[in-house]
């Protein structure tokens, strides 16, 4: 049997097992297999994009499942893939050409995508590579982008229904607008920061009544040329007497009227809002409301335009420090304040993000959303955790229109056609069919020039990457999808847009179960960030601690809250764990030597030593807890926590310890010893291969196991009944090692020097149990073992214990600090009393002791017993201590 190494090296480990992996085809789904299938898409991350910590998390969630379903025997599909990313992209290759001098307009539209083409060939797709590292299980035969012709054929294909349907629309509307990118911007795409800036305070001169004003506050003194009103609260007693008044716009003296509307806020600023129905959203609602112009005051570059009076050609921050500067000077500027704001800003370039009236394309969303909401109620699709449900239908129930058409070049173009003067227009499937539609020649027909938001493509994700619209066996085996893993900040702008095209396109949700995954921040809960200098590179860490490591850190602490905090100790300990996998995984590998392949069976009962079946237990009985864990609730931080504390603790620290005496000795007592830690082992390799699949199967390739890869061996089952007694009785055992070590380090006893122990054990029952246990008591507590009867004297100077229900005496003549050792005694009644106490509370508690089960109740009463019990014993003890 070769050994592992003395020193573990995961870069090595990993980068060897996963090229193997890939080569053999072990990830590929099988479409034709007679198996259940189980079906993920990836979240498909930007083209642009590397690997971050949050992609680190979700993907090692989505590995941890995929690898999970297959060795339960399912065929398992995890679709890999990315999203063409369309700001992001076009702005990397402006940037490129802007080193050369050139911008896209020099190149034109078709030689620039070209251009985007090339770029995406020899430097997209990095992300893709970087999954690899991680571990990711996908079948990359079935990789997929957002531009390919596929997917771009299920898009236009999407969009002529919903055209021809009349869900899609042309329109003017509020968008966010980077005036920098020159394009429409998603929400998501144009995220608020809060932000130091100022409240202005403008008077209005009410007409009429010389030297009174309505006074108005707001952030953009720059769009009072766009004004068409001033709107306050019906229910505000502070205008009552102003009801159907005129105003005068500031310097430009336009009149316009005072309105009532119960949207003001009447707690913010003066109570009175200034009304722009081009340049902000809730402005554009009341407008539409009472029949208002919408006038722009500014071009698509930010440029205040003739609409703008005095102010034209002025850049908009720059008209805004000339406009306060003439209000000042008329008069008519009654105060400034320093006031933080949220203010929403272009995602890629940081541009402050103006609300801007434009003529876009629009999906009418409120019909898929109500198909959606219904499949909801139906239970069709449901969220872990539950309380994401109703964020995610109330989202649904106040849906907007989505701004879909954006003014870059890099993405699908909309497939919508015009003549000439664009009086006739048309959705078509080529430009052949366009002319056709319209009666033209194909040489008189012009396409629209811009393109699809990012989110359309993706928002059909989980049909496209399947084959839609061909009827393909993937698409009727895969769909709909069984599992989503995603983080909660893409709920609304990728996973209802999912559902709600799913259920529109293929009358069907396009996933049964919906994990939402944490974000992950730094340490101290603070978001991380380049500015911030908190980063943690997911790819460094893979470099310096392995994959595996990375993985177990992560998967440790995601507990399906809104963030996780991880910190560098937390991957230090992934780290650590993995070394002391490989290490004691070494050491029992070097104690199987000579042992026959097929006594990697479970042995039998009748063969087992009580420390056997107490491992075998425990080994099942967090076999079910993980597997119920992973199954109810995807509690993943529950399942990697009991696996940790099982192989460190139980396997190593307990089993190992005690059965080292066996397995340096012969026959077969060593033979059982062997074939138990054999077993133990490779099962609990296969527990854990799902959360670290490098080092698990670098290990399981060394057992006398069947099988070319533990990611084919069967999810480990439990066959047996628990084993009670043997837990039972282990305890007794444990509970004495436990106080022998405990006297040894708060006495602070040489760890070399044997302690001798005196057992008084409280029937013969537990004395014939120790007698037969001397050997393992001996080794795990470091101690010679005196003398075990029923009744023994307490020497003169010994320190005692109270072990469950046995006393533990101590003669530490010579090394015995008796003041010390009477505080010790001491705590341990104060500690037994409180628990005491805390017990009772509990059982005056009426709802408690009402809905408990009667053996629960009952069981806490027996505590008390023995508490108090132990504390006359710890009594009796600090009175000869004192005598």
């Amino acid at each position: 049997m070769r050994e592992l190494s003395p020193k573990y090296d995961p870069k090595e480990v990993e980068e060897r097992w996963y090229q193997l992996w890939e080569s053999k085809g072990w990830f590929k789904a099988d479409p034709g297999s007679s198996k259940e299938a189980f079906s993920i898409v990836i979240p498909p991350p930007n083209v642009t994009g590397s690997l971050h910590i949050g992609h680190a998390l979700n993907n090692s969630l989505q590995d941890l499942f995929s690898r999970y379903k297959r060795m339960q025997g399912f065929d398992v599909l995890w679709v890999p893939g990315c999203d063409h990313a369309g700001i992001a992209t076009q702005n990397v290759v402006e940037r490129e050409l802007a080193k050369e001098g050139k911008t896209r307009d020099d190149l034109g539209r078709e030689a620039f995508l070209e251009r985007v083409w090339k770029w995406k060939k020899e430097s997209g797709s990095t992300i893709m590579r970087q999954l690899r590292r991680l571990g990711a299980s996908c079948d990359w035969t079935y990789e997929r982008f957002t531009m390919d012709e596929g997917l771009s054929q299920a898009v236009q294909e999407v969009f002529i229904r919903l055209y021809d349907k009349g869900l899609i629309y042309q329109g003017d509307y509020i968008i966010n607008w980077c005036p920098r990118c020159g394009t429409a911007l998603s929400d998501i795409e144009a995220p608020h920061r809060e932000t130091e800036g100022k409240l202005y305070h403008l008077r209005y001169p009410i007409v009429g009544k010389v030297g009174e004003f309505v006074v108005v506050a707001t952030t953009r003194p720059e769009t009072i040329m766009g004004d068409v009103a001033v709107c306050v609260n019906p229910k505000d007693p502070r205008f009552t007497a102003l009801k159907g008044a005129k105003l005068e716009l500031p310097i430009l003296k336009r009149e316009i009227p005072l309105i009532e509307d119960s949207y003001v806020d009447m707690t913010f600023g003066t109570g009175a809002l200034k009304i722009t129905p081009a340049h902000d959203a809730n402005d554009f609602e009341i407008g539409n409301r009472f029949g208002f112009e919408r006038i722009k005051i500014m071009d698509v570059k930010g440029v205040m335009n003739e609409k703008a009076g005095p102010y034209q050609g002025l850049d908009r921050f720059a008209a805004r420090k000339k406009i306060v500067e003439d209000l000042k000077a008329q008069g008519l500027l009654e105060k400034v304040e320093d006031y933080k704001h949220a203010v929403a800003r272009c995602y890629r370039c940081d541009t402050v993000v103006e609300s801007y009236l434009s003529l876009q394309w629009f999906v009418n969303m409120t019909p898929m959303a109500e198909k959606a909401l219904t499949a909801l109620d139906r239970g069709e699709t449901f969220f872990q955790p539950e309380n994401w449900k109703k964020v995610y239908s109330d989202w649904l129930l106040n849906i907007r229109p989505w701004c879909i058409s954006r003014q870059i070049w890099w993405g699908h173009r909309i497939p919508v056609y015009y003549n000439a003067d664009k009086s006739k227009k048309c959705a078509a499937r080529s430009l052949a069919e366009a002319a056709q539609k319209l009666g033209l020649k194909e040489n008189e027909v012009i396409q629209d020039q811009d393109v699809l938001d990012t989110w359309f493509s993706s928002s059909l994700w989980p049909f496209s990457t399947l084959g839609w619209p061909d009827a393909t066996r993937e698409l009727g085996r895969y769909y709909p999808t069984t599992l989503l893993v995603t983080s909660w900040d893409i709920l609304f702008f990728w996973v209802s847009r999912m559902s709600m095209f799913g259920v529109e396109v293929m009358g069907q949700v396009p996933f049964k179960e919906v994990l939402i995954n944490s974000l992950v921040a730094d340490e101290h809960g603070q978001k991380m960030s380049k500015s911030k200098g908190n980063v943690i590179d997911p790819l460094t860490k893979i470099d310096t601690i392995g994959a595996d490591a990375l993985r177990f850190a992560l998967l440790s602490i995601e507990s399906q809250t809104r963030y996780i905090s991880l910190s560098e100790e937390r991957l230090d300990a992934g780290r650590n764990f993995m070394n002391k996998i490989w290490n004691a995984a070494r050491f029992m590998l070097m104690n199987l030597e000579g042992m026959p392949v097929e006594t990697l069976k479970r042995p039998p009962v009748s063969e087992l030593d009580l420390v056997d079946r107490w491992i075998l237990g425990r080994l099942d009985g967090v076999t079910t807890q993980v597997t119920q864990y992973l199954e109810k609730g995807r509690d993943v931080n529950h399942a990697v926590n009991l696996l940790y504390d099982f192989f460190w603790k139980d396997l190593c620290d307990w089993y190992i310890e005690a059965a080292k005496v066996r397995l340096q000795g012969e026959g077969t007592a060593k033979l059982v010893a062997q074939r138990t830690l054999a077993y133990t082992l490779e099962r609990c390799l296969r527990l854990l291969h799902p959360f670290c699949p490098f080092i698990s199967e670098e290990i399981w390739q060394l057992l006398p196991k069947e099988g070319e890869t533990i990611m084919r061996a069967s999810w480990p089952k439990v066959e047996l009944a628990p084993d009670e007694a043997a837990e039972s009785d282990f305890k007794i055992l444990s509970q004495i090692i436990y106080a022998v070590r405990n006297i040894r380090g708060e006495m602070k006893v040489d760890a070399k020097k044997q302690v001798t122990a005196i057992l008084l054990a409280p029937d013969e029952a537990t004395r014939a149990l120790l007698l037969q246990q001397q050997e393992v008591l001996q080794s795990l507590g470091q101690m010679k073992v005196a003398s075990i009867s029923l009744n023994a004297e307490k020497p003169r100077g010994a320190v005692a214990a109270v072990a469950g229900s046995v006393q533990v005496f101590l003669p530490l003549e010579g090394l015995l600090d008796l003041d010390l050792e009477r505080k010790r005694l001491e705590k341990e009644v104060g500690r037994f009393q409180g628990l005491i106490e805390s017990i009772k509370k509990k059982l005056e508690n009426e709802a408690f002791v009402g809905k408990a089960p009667a053996a629960v109740v009952d069981a806490e009463r027996k505590k008390i017993s023995e508490y108090q019990s132990s504390i006359e014993k710890l009594g009796k003890n600090l009175k000869e201590l004192a005598s």
